[in-house]
């Protein structure tokens, strides 16, 4: 949803704890397809007679459309357009639905999720939304075929959440296609169809937060799950002891603090595990675990402490954990 540089949501996936499958190298899933969307990369996993190449064509066309629609990165996308306008205007069903699971997701997190935040982002040298107002995600409401808001100074950011869409729609266009068995990768967010043909779960690891350290943990991810995380990393900076990323807390109009350094959700579809991975990982050290309890959602937090990782889990995380 971008062109050269990283956006907040499209960072994580490449760099910051990130979701590897160092178990592909060596599998016999010789098969893959890749590309590049929204500035990072996308890769299918497949058996040997998956013949992939045929979706390319497909993709291709699936990922240039929600670009054009939601990139924030783009001038001429839609959401661009929303985000210069004095009050909103209709919207395609796509974009529409996004939003209103954004707004959903804003609501059930206690506005920990603000699809509101872009200005802020941009402000602390992580985001393209250069002008606009402070956070509001209640002033951004659907009515009909359209988003409307409640000032002129308002913008969407979908980033957050868009990503995870885009892989889901993916999912389906593959298995539209015929294809059963497969892990799916968009910039570090995956989903599964079917299982390993080795008739096990597909499996993924979570990269430690420090990169030079060997993979944090193992997940198991079955038939139809999806799996996103949010973290620290390259998309960083520090001052003095304190380090500031690109997630940003809308109550502190500011980076995260504290000692969490990734959140791994898993979810039946990649746009809730997204969603919420950014919720989680906005919410902070306390508030991110005890938010992730109250709504039962399966979810790994790391911590990085003095020379120690500390993990907490929530939810169905630990069915899946190796």
């Amino acid at each position: 949803m971008k062109r050269a540089n990283f956006s907040r949501r499209e960072a994580i996936g490449l760099l910051g704890a990130a979701l590897a499958c160092p178990s592909l190298a060596h599998s016999a899933t010789p098969e893959r397809l890749e590309g590049n969307a929204f500035g990072t990369t996308w890769r299918i996993v497949g058996p040997s007679d998956a013949g992939l190449a045929r979706l390319r064509p497909a993709l291709d066309d699936l990922f240039a459309g929600i670009d054009a629609e939601m990139s924030p990165w783009r001038t001429d996308s839609d959401i661009s357009r929303f985000n210069a306008s004095a009050q909103g205007g209709a919207a395609s069903e796509e974009m529409l639905r996004v939003t209103q699971a954004a707004l959903g997701l804003a609501g059930a997190s206690g506005g920990t999720f603000d699809p509101t935040v872009g200005p802020l982002v941009a402000r602390w040298g992580f985001g393209p939304i250069l002008r606009g107002g402070g956070p509001d995600w209640r002033g951004i409401r659907i009515e009909g075929g359209t988003i409307v808001k409640s000032r002129g100074e308002l913008t969407l950011d979908l980033c957050g959440i868009a990503k995870g869409r885009a892989l889901d729609r993916a999912a389906e266009l593959a298995r539209s296609h015929g294809l059963e068995t497969a892990l799916l990768d968009l910039g570090g967010e995956l989903s599964a169809l079917g299982r390993h043909p080795s008739g096990r779960d597909w499996q993924v690891a979570v990269e430690h937060p420090v990169r030079s350290q060997s993979a944090a943990a193992l997940l198991h991810l079955p038939d139809g799950m999806a799996v996103a995380t949010s973290g620290l990393s390259q998309q960083s900076y520090s001052v003095g002891a304190s380090i500031w990323g690109h997630i940003i807390d809308p109550a502190a109009a500011a980076p995260v603090q504290g000692r969490l350094r990734s959140v791994t959700v898993l979810a039946a579809d990649a746009m809730t595990a997204d969603g919420w991975a950014t919720a989680l990982f906005a919410a902070g050290d306390d508030a991110g675990p005890a938010l992730a309890r109250d709504r039962d959602i399966a979810a790994l937090f790391l911590f990085e402490e003095e020379m120690a990782l500390r993990r907490i889990e929530t939810g169905s995380i630990k069915d899946v954990l190796a």
